[in-house]
């Protein structure tokens, strides 16, 4: 009885130093030495559990010093002071939301050790022969607006840096640590910023979005949401057919390539949520590099990632480019509208010019003022040449009109104070008057009738004779009863034919005497006289006929030369050095 007793008493010694062993070897130890203790107490794990290596407990506690057995005093004392004065700490000796409460604290003096002697200002590699090395990746959530007028754009992302600090690695069953925000405060981290940047900021809506996480070894990620605003150069000489590269840059503020280095992260650098798209411009490529930034302080490590855009056409072709294309081919309906309806083709042309002035202003709001045309600037000037010219060759047109369909009335006086020689005169000459100067009355008389008979003669006896008129035989009575006076067809006049070059220059000239030939030639041609080459009053112009098929034909080869060269002469995406100007602090 006494030996089965004693007996007993040995077994349960030896559970309770198995349990107290896998208590030690699975617990959380914390204190300055928690690495060697860690060794220790794995150590003391090995030889112990060869006694019993299926036991487990859930509830067990750390046994009373006069339970242990005699040899195992020594291992009884450093397993209650490591329990009670390191918290040594095992998940299984407590219910669940006890042991929460016990974790949570001792990952806080976890960390209190960890920055005991912590230094914050100093690099995690100080001291030491080699630069400390960040790693950088970014998730890109939205991007945009893109402003031409700023030459700017926007985007939100996650912005994560990685880096290691040995001075905060641990051990314990926990891999990692996720931390507050206020722990970035009391530790060292890279002085970042963005070289083009305008206007950035970190989202604090509910709490500044920030994640800090460490792991056993001592590896570091900081991640926080930035909305980016940065600048982007812009050449805008092919709007809207033009493609873009918008950069963005950064690296450390004040740490040479000697103290800090920025890498990109290996895999996918950056990255874009899935659906994101933007309104005006697709998205062709996004390259990375690294390179060395020369500045006056040294030799700087920089990131770049240039996000290559291509501008959507389409809502320029809507709002620009049909209506011009539109409003030109309306201008020309002129062509075709009589050219003695002045107001008609005036208003028509006034209207389209100004239709076009409106839709220019309209289209360089969001432009900036550039001191060089870009591609939608000569369209529009394209289409204001027509639209112009359309009006001046209308002004042509109406110079070389025929005047008497009673359009365009002319006024006795300014037919009396046309000078010229007698020959000139249209429908009455004299004949066998030696001196014209012995009767001026007469010979007033004689023109005036002789001027005012033939225009202003009854449309419907075009192609009469001016000797049926009642004017005109009144005029023979009274030039026979004065010097044998007659009033007779000049069958002998022809007009006199001016080549086309010469009437171009005339009519730039503005020459009056070639205008009132033309008119006196209309009038003379209207009351039918022989041997005068008939023009019509009511015609149609030779140069709108010309401009009916020129101005269709040399607009769209002009359009299809344009569209042509700014779709195939575009410049290839490239890498811009410098990235940006040179400077110093």
């Amino acid at each position: 009885m006494i030996f089965g007793r004693h007996r007993f008493s040995h077994l349960e010694n030896i559970l309770l130093i198995v349990t107290l062993a896998k208590t030690v070897c699975d617990a959380v130890i914390v204190t300055s030495t928690a690495r060697d203790m860690g060794q220790d107490a794995l150590t003391f794990k090995k030889p112990v559990l060869k006694y019993f290596p299926n036991v487990t407990s859930g509830t067990t506690s750390v046994p009373m010093a006069d339970r242990w057995p005699q040899k195992h005093r020594k291992q009884e004392l450093w397993a209650q002071q490591l329990s009670g004065s390191a918290h040594v700490v095992n998940k299984r000796l407590f219910p669940l939301t006890a042991g929460n409460d016990v974790v949570s604290r001792n990952i806080t003096m976890v960390l209190e050790n960890l920055l005991k002697n912590y230094e914050s200002s100093q690099l995690p590699t100080h001291g030491k022969d080699h630069p400390t090395i960040v790693r950088t990746n970014m998730l890109i959530r939205s991007m945009g607006p893109i402003s031409e007028l700023d030459m700017d754009y926007s985007m939100d992302c996650y912005f994560r840096q990685y880096w290691r600090d040995s001075r905060l690695s641990f051990l314990g069953p926990i891999k990692n640590l996720s931390l507050s925000i206020k722990m970035l405060e009391r530790i060292w981290r890279p002085d970042t910023y963005f070289y083009n940047g305008k206007n950035s900021y970190v989202h604090t809506i509910t709490v500044p979005n920030k994640l800090l996480r460490i792991t056993q070894e001592g590896d570091i990620l900081y991640s926080m949401r930035l909305t980016i605003k940065a600048k982007c150069p812009m050449e805008l000489r092919s709007f809207p057919m033009d493609r873009q590269s918008c950069p963005l840059i950064f690296g450390s503020y004040a740490y040479t390539t000697q103290h800090l280095v920025y890498q990109w992260q290996s895999g996918s650098s950056v990255d874009f949520v899935k659906g994101m798209a933007l309104s005006q411009f697709d998205l062709i490529s996004f390259p990375q590099r690294n390179l060395t930034f020369k500045r006056r302080e040294g030799e700087f490590s920089v990131l770049q990632v240039n996000f290559n855009l291509q501008r959507h056409t389409g809502y320029f072709l809507i709002q620009v480019y049909v209506p011009c294309i539109l409003i030109v081919v309306l201008s020309w309906v002129s062509f075709w509208i009589h050219r003695e309806a002045t107001s008609d083709r005036v208003g028509l042309g006034i209207t389209t010019v100004l239709t076009l002035s409106t839709i220019s202003l309209d289209s360089r709001i969001d432009l900036p003022k550039v001191r060089y045309a870009t591609a939608l600037d000569w369209f529009l000037l394209m289409s204001f040449f027509y639209c112009i010219a359309t009006l001046l060759e209308f002004a042509g047109v109406h110079y070389f009109t025929k005047v008497g369909s009673g359009e365009i009335p002319v006024d006795e006086e300014e037919w009396l104070d046309a000078e010229g020689p007698p020959e000139e005169a249209v429908g009455c000459i004299a004949t066998d008057i030696p001196d014209t100067s012995q009767s001026p009355s007469l010979r007033s008389g004689r023109r005036r009738s002789s001027l005012i008979c033939p225009i202003y003669n009854d449309p419907l006896n075009y192609g009469i004779s001016t000797l049926s008129s009642p004017s005109c035989q009144q005029q023979q009575q009274q030039a026979h009863r004065h010097n044998r006076v007659m009033c007779v067809t000049r069958q002998t006049q022809t007009e006199r034919h001016v080549p086309k070059w010469q009437q171009l220059l005339y009519c730039l000239a503005g020459d009056d005497a070639y205008r009132r030939q033309r008119q006196r030639e209309a009038a003379h041609a209207a009351a039918g006289d022989v041997g005068v080459i008939s023009r019509h009053v009511n015609s149609v112009s030779h140069i709108d006929k010309a401009a009916r098929i020129l101005f269709p034909a040399s607009f769209g080869l002009l359009n299809l030369f344009y569209w042509v060269a700014y779709y195939t002469c575009q410049e290839e995406f490239g890498w811009r050095d410098p990235p940006i100007a040179p400077f110093s602090h």
